[in-house]
C-alpha cells in the first residue's frame, strides 16, 4: 500500500523530526493542513491521504464495520501502511509527530503504540485508542511520553464505549495534556488549535526541524 502524502513547502527527506496529520474517516488529506499553523516555526509536515477510498474524494484508513470497535487486522494493515511511507520518506532516525483527527487520531495512537521510540508528542483530536495490548503499551507503561487528547464535550460520533477505554489506557500510558471542549462536538476549533499549539510549542521546544 503505497500512501499519498501533501507536503510542506520546507519538506525535506532528510528531516529529524516532522509533523504527520492523519485525516478522519471519510475525509482526504487536505482536510488537517490548517493546522500546520499550530506547529513550531519550521517545522516540516505531511499530511497522509489514508489507503481506503469510500467514496470520491473520501478516504478511510479501515472499514467501519462495529463502531469503536476495529478489527485487528484491518487496523494493523492500515498502520503498516503509514510506517511503510515513514521509511521511505524519512531517515531512520526521524521522530514523527503525528496529529490525528477522529479515525485519524486513532492512527495517531497506533503510530505511539507501535513503536514508542519513532513517535513524539503525539496529538488525538476526537479519536479514542484500540482495545487490548499493543507492542509497545508494555513499554509506554514505563516511560509515560507526552500526549495531547482534544475531545468535544458534546461529540456524540465516536462510542461511548470507546471513549471509556480511551479514558483508562491514556492516563496510565502517557503524560497526557486532556482537554474537553463545551460546547463543542466532533470538530475542531480555535480553542483546541491553541491548546494544541501550546503543547506542541512545550513537548517540541529543544527540536530541531
Amino acid at each position: 500500500m503505497t500512501l499519498h502524502a501533501l507536503t510542506s513547502p520546507n519538506w525535506s527527506p532528510t528531516a529529524e523530526t516532522v509533523a504527520v496529520f492523519l485525516h478522519g474517516y471519510g475525509s482526504n488529506e487536505r482536510d488537517l493542513t490548517a493546522l500546520a499553523s499550530a506547529l513550531p516555526e519550521g517545522m516540516p509536515w505531511a499530511s497522509l491521504r489514508a489507503p481506503i477510498e469510500v467514496a470520491p474524494g473520501s478516504h478511510a484508513w479501515f472499514r467501519i464495520v462495529t463502531p469503536g470497535h476495529p478489527d485487528q487486522t484491518a487496523l494493523d494493515e492500515a498502520t503498516e501502511a503509514i510506517w511503510s511511507w515513514a521509511d521511505a520518506a524519512l531517515p531512520s532516525s526521524a521522530r514523527i509527530v503525528p496529529i490525528g483527527f477522529s479515525q485519524g487520531g486513532l492512527m495517531a495512537s497506533q503510530l505511539l503504540r507501535t513503536h514508542p521510540a519513532r513517535v513524539l508528542a503525539p496529538v488525538v483530536l476526537g479519536g479514542f485508542v484500540q482495545s487490548g495490548e499493543q507492542s509497545g503499551d508494555a513499554v509506554l507503561r514505563e516511560s509515560r511520553p507526552a500526549m495531547f487528547v482534544g475531545r468535544g464535550a458534546e461529540d456524540r460520533v465516536i462510542h461511548p464505549a470507546a471513549v471509556e477505554r480511551t479514558d483508562a489506557w491514556v492516563p496510565t500510558h502517557t503524560t497526557p495534556t486532556d482537554r474537553r471542549y463545551p460546547g463543542l462536538g466532533h470538530g475542531i476549533d480555535g480553542r483546541v488549535r491553541d491548546d494544541m499549539q501550546e503543547f506542541l510549542a512545550k513537548q517540541l521546544a529543544d527540536v530541531g526541524p
